[in-house]
């Protein structure tokens, strides 16, 4: 028994079309058309994207589209992903999901501007506080008591050099 990617793909080398012509007729990227000819169903995240691209492939190829959408409804029931609805039932909301709508709410042609001008505001805060702390340090208070000890020795010479040249005779 044919499969619906085998009906796909002979259809298509019936029609004497390569992927990259399918891909353009259909405007379906050749990654999926590829996908779909191999049977590899699990490169759809979702049913609804496979039974779309079929039936435009089907269309393409003028191939019997409510049959074939029966075929790829029986094999999809076969396999473990798509064998069952989704299912509808409301998920807990997570921090994240509520996080994320709240960003998706905001107006970002005032959100922006306000931003910018708090990181600024924070930076000049920031620089403020530490030019006071800086002003008002002592720059030598971490320096230890300086006691000053003499050389052991009683005299002090001051280098010879001795690259002279030699004296003239």
């Amino acid at each position: 028994m044919a499969t619906v990617a085998d009906m796909l793909r002979q259809g298509r080398e019936a029609k004497k079309l390569d992927v990259n012509k399918v891909a353009d007729l259909t405007k379906i990227k050749t990654e999926h058309i590829r996908a779909l000819e191999e049977g590899r169903w699990g490169a759809f995240s979702a049913p609804v994207y496979i039974r779309g691209f079929v039936r435009t492939y089907a269309q393409t190829l003028k191939l019997p589209v409510g049959q074939v959408l029966v075929m790829l409804d029986e094999e999809l029931a076969k396999t473990r992903e798509f064998s069952e609805p989704p299912s509808l039932l409301p998920r807990e909301r997570t921090v994240l999901d509520r996080a994320m709508l709240l960003v998706s709410m905001l107006n970002w042609r005032v959100a922006l501007p306000l931003l910018a001008i708090l990181a600024v505001a924070m930076a000049g805060l920031w620089s403020y506080t530490a030019w006071r702390r800086h002003r008002t340090t002592d720059p030598l208070g971490s320096l230890g008591p300086g006691i000053y000890q003499p050389k052991a020795s009683p005299v002090d010479y001051l280098p010879v050099p001795t690259n002279f040249p030699p004296p003239k005779q």
